[in-house]
């Protein structure tokens, strides 16, 4: 079974996704779906590491933060780009990294960069920290904590 279904949950996301994104559970779309859902996974083997998630069902709770913090830079970052210019003060934070699995620290960085006024602007080549841009940055300490409080423990949870 695991040959022929490699991620059974990955294939279903895949499968899902595609369906809201066509809008459509017309046969050909969604047998073109159901191809392609089934495939990437083979496709991808060689590209993701063997170790499994320590816990995995951390990962919801993970996305409930992570859509929040969205929603609520949304209207922060609409806040200060409408508002007066000295509203803004961009700047640039070294986040130190607590986590080596290399899936974590690009989930990290992707996180950060869904998050609207934050963007991953670089990965040290040893893993070591995080440069981080951010549109506005009054205490560059502050951010550093809640990006690994809020982001990179429970990453450390799931993947370590």
């Amino acid at each position: 079974m695991t040959r022929w279904l490699r991620a059974p949950i990955l294939t279903a996301t895949l499968f899902v996704v595609w369906l809201l994104l066509t809008g459509t559970v017309a046969a050909g779309p969604a047998l073109l779906g159901a191809i392609l859902a089934w495939w990437l996974p083979h496709l991808l083997v060689p590209f993701t590491p063997g170790a499994p998630l320590k816990r995995p069902g951390r990962i919801v709770a993970l996305a409930v933060v992570v859509l929040r913090d969205i929603v609520v830079s949304n209207i922060d970052v609409a806040r200060r780009i409408l508002g007066p210019e000295r509203a803004l003060a961009p700047g640039f934070v070294r986040v130190p990294l607590a986590i080596s699995d290399p899936r974590a620290i690009v989930a990290l960085a992707s996180i950060v960069t869904m998050t609207p006024g934050t963007l991953s602007a670089d990965i040290a080549p040893d893993g070591s920290h995080l440069v981080v841009h951010a549109l506005h940055v009054t205490d560059p300490d502050a951010l550093v904590a809640a990006i690994k409080a809020r982001y990179e423990v429970p990453l450390k949870e799931i993947f370590e």
